[in-house]
């Protein structure tokens, strides 16, 4: 059976814009959550799934001996303080354990063998150490919260749906997974375990809402097949920097659970 494809691949041209994009959004949170886990002066680190590997840069910043690991790992830096390593989730190990910290942000919602691999990556945990598990859940309808028009609205949700019950879904991805986290991390023996929710809203123009754009260029075709048209797509991509369009940001889902 043919493995599905990552819905983002690193070898497409826009995807360096999609790291700096996802790290202006999401690292504040991401750095609250990793910052509450007190000094991180000589903890083994392991950023998996890195993408343009700002986090692992933070964890190397703040005195972690950190590995970043990526299916891709092309947009990953030599010079951040943190070693490389091409890896994928999916098929291999957990590099090198013990660990202790494991951060995944935006990976296991992605790979169809996500429980597995999160049950993988708790093992690999040292005594004490915290698996850190971020997703987006993203499979809620009422994406507008003000618009140009009805139509424009209307178009915007139909891009929207057909994204989070169509194209992620067929390339093996769960937008909704985020949700089953927490009592995964528990199944595992983690414990205690925490989750923390947040979002807000993000105009066009916003890191946030241009994603929208970067998803279109990524996915035209799919887009094309599931009956939006070129004209519709190119309106799309021009809301993403009209300021009169605002969007409700997905819900981040941040689990952090230990090892006992």
């Amino acid at each position: 059976m043919t493995r599905p494809r990552y819905s983002f691949d690193n070898d497409d041209a826009i995807a360096a814009d999609r790291h700096r994009m996802l790290a202006e959004v999401l690292d504040p949170f991401t750095i609250e959550r990793l910052s509450a886990l007190g000094d991180l002066t000589g903890r083994r680190c392991l950023e998996a799934g890195a993408g343009g590997g700002s986090i692992a840069a933070w964890l190397a910043g703040r005195g972690g001996s950190v590995l970043a690991t990526d299916l891709n790992p092309r947009h990953l830096r030599t010079d951040e303080g943190y070693t490389i390593l091409r890896h994928d989730l999916g098929t291999e190990p957990v590099p090198d354990p013990p660990w202790d910290l494991i951060h995944a942000r935006l990976v296991l919602s992605h790979l169809p063998a996500r429980a597995a691999i999160l049950d993988r990556l708790a093992a690999a945990l040292a005594p004490g150490g915290t698996l850190v598990v971020e997703e987006w859940v993203s499979a809620y309808r009422g994406l507008v919260l003000a618009a140009p028009g009805a139509a424009t609205a209307e178009l915007v949700e139909r891009y929207h749906d057909i994204l989070v019950g169509h194209l992620l879904p067929g390339n093996g991805g769960d937008p909704g997974w985020g949700r089953a986290v927490h009592g995964a991390m528990l199944a595992a023996g983690l414990s205690p375990v925490s989750t923390e929710i947040r979002a807000s809203s993000w105009a066009g123009g916003s890191a946030g809402a241009r994603l929208i754009a970067v998803n279109i260029e990524q996915l035209r075709p799919g887009f094309l097949a599931a009956g939006l048209t070129e004209p519709e797509l190119d309106e799309l991509t021009r809301l993403a920097d009209d300021p009169r369009l605002v969007i409700r940001g997905h819900l981040t889902y941040s689990t952090a659970g230990t090892a006992g």
